[in-house]
């Protein structure tokens, strides 16, 4: 009887990334670390109604802020015109499609879906296939990545305090991206459908890009 190697193949494939991955969440509940579905059973991610406010996600933007400030290395307000302080774009896309996305305000531009175009908030939770995120009325959505087009902005200037900046008053409300000089992105769902963890180590190729 002849041998099938292309099917003891990818039954060995297969053995060894069921291995792998008992291995991987060996690893995470030696290590304390809580999984995906430990974490649904247990309603980390839903929020209380009173929890639901935009102003309460808005210090969490402002550390992704600073996130973005130390991840592409912006200049500080006052020392570069803008078009001195612009980035390459090469450089920055390389870096943003491994970025983590919780605390970033999105909004969808296009969608197969009518009713989500326009809706913005802050990213409160990314999975695999979506963006849930809480809006300037208080409201949770959930954002499909497939189909869906989002834009998304990083701010032009770095937000973190260098030792000569002074301090604002206290009383002063904290701005979003948009408020303040930005640079917006479109961020494309069907090829951004990983979660924030598995894009850190991916390796990304151009793709050309399906209108909706």
């Amino acid at each position: 009887m002849l041998e099938n190697p292309a099917r003891e193949s990818k039954a060995k494939k297969e053995r060894d990334e069921k291995r792998a991955k008992l291995a991987a969440e060996k690893a995470k509940k030696k290590a304390g670390v809580m999984g995906r579905q430990e974490a649904n059973d247990k309603g980390v991610w839903k929020l209380e109604k009173e929890q639901t406010r935009f102003d309460l996600f808005i210090p969490i933007h402002q550390l992704w802020l600073g996130y973005m400030s130390e991840l592409l290395a912006l200049p500080t307000l006052g020392t570069r015109s803008v078009d001195q302080a612009m980035p390459a774009a090469a450089g920055m896309h390389a870096k943003l499609v491994k970025a983590d996305f919780h605390g970033s305000f999105i909004m969808v531009r296009q969608s197969k879906n009518p009713c989500l175009v326009g809706l913005s908030g802050i990213v409160v939770h990314e999975t695999e296939n979506a963006f849930k995120v809480i809006t300037k009325r208080n409201t949770l959505k959930l954002l499909p990545k497939q189909n869906s087009v989002f834009g998304f902005a990083v701010p032009l200037y770095s937000t973190t305090q260098s030792p000569n900046t002074p301090v604002p008053p206290p009383e002063e409300p904290q701005k979003i991206v948009v408020e303040m000089p930005h640079i917006e992105f479109e961020l494309y769902g069907n090829q951004f459908r990983f979660r924030s963890a598995d894009r850190a180590g991916r390796k990304f190729k151009p793709k050309e890009t399906i209108e909706l």
